[in-house]
């Protein structure tokens, strides 16, 4: 009995110890996936989580001189886009493990930077009121994902370098769908009970186009309908996919952030030589018809 005691003891001294390295690891473990950094519009806005961090180019260091006129409204999207990005790296660690190989991308890179792409438009149309409207911010739009090492991160192997996949690709280029005009009711439905896309009408809200404008602003209405195709076959192609807001954050929400931007090339291609029509981002929300 007297040799069996201190065995006894010292196997409990083992087990309470290792408790305490469990304890431990799990302490280091949340303190790693709490940890973060911040950047007030740095190139790199960033939050630290296990699904990775998503970093976008700078905007605010790529900006001509700003006239005081504009710096009220230049000012305030800066501030969207750090917003912007807080809400997406957000996404991304609320949304680990959801949808397909591609959700990251098309719930979240490539929403992302339509928003960014309708963000620095305004900020250069601020500026383009009463000095030279500054060229090419839309190549700062897109964002990437630096994966941290968590094969819990769908869609990882989508993002690479500065540059993302299919969906961003839809707002840079000038490829024509149908042509001629954005059709409201219905456009690209499909008999799969997915349900139907419809957007408000946008070449017949216009005012009469300058010749000058006419080439990019026919464009620009071709890509309206190819962006309301797309979006109706990615409607199909994820039906069961996500949760209940699944249609809304990742197609609508998404594809009115592209009309957003393209009504608003419309708008500045047509305000170069003429009055600049207004009010063309209330034609951007689409809704679906079951």
């Amino acid at each position: 009995m007297s040799r069996a005691l201190p065995k006894y003891n010292k196997r409990r001294v083992g087990l309470a110890g290792g408790a305490a390295a469990v304890a431990l690891t799990g302490a280091v473990i949340a303190g790693t996936a709490l940890a973060g950094e911040s950047s007030d519009g740095g190139a790199d806005a960033r939050t630290l989580a296990g699904p990775g961090t998503i970093s976008c180019p700078d905007v605010a260091s790529q900006l001509p001189a700003v006239p005081a006129s504009a710096q009220a409204e230049v000012t305030r999207n800066l501030a969207l886009l750090d917003q912007q990005i807080a809400e997406a790296n957000k996404r991304l660690v609320d949304t680990v493990g959801q949808g397909g190989p591609n959700f990251v991308q098309n719930a979240i890179l490539g929403p992302l930077e339509d928003k960014r792409i309708a963000t620095v438009n305004r900020i250069a149309t601020a500026i383009g009121r009463t000095a030279d409207r500054p060229a090419g911010l839309d190549s700062l739009a897109a964002c990437s994902l630096d994966a941290q090492g968590d094969p819990a991160a769908p869609g990882q192997e989508e993002t690479g370098g500065a540059g993302t996949a299919a969906p961003p690709a839809e707002d840079a280029g000038g490829d024509t769908g149908a042509g001629g005009g954005d059709a409201g009711a219905g456009q690209g439905g499909d008999a799969s009970g997915a349900g139907t896309i419809s957007c408000p009408d946008v070449a017949s809200q216009l005012p009469a186009v300058p010749a000058s404008a006419q080439a990019e602003v026919t464009r620009n209405l071709a890509l309206l309908d190819q962006q309301i195709a797309e979006a109706n076959k990615r409607l199909v192609d994820t039906v069961g996919q996500g949760g209940p807001n699944f249609v809304q954050n990742a197609i609508l929400g998404p594809l009115e952030d592209k009309r957003i931007a393209t009504v608003n090339r419309i708008a500045t291609a047509i305000g170069r030589t003429a009055e600049r029509p207004a009010g063309l981002d209330s034609l951007a929300a689409c809704t679906l018809t079951k």
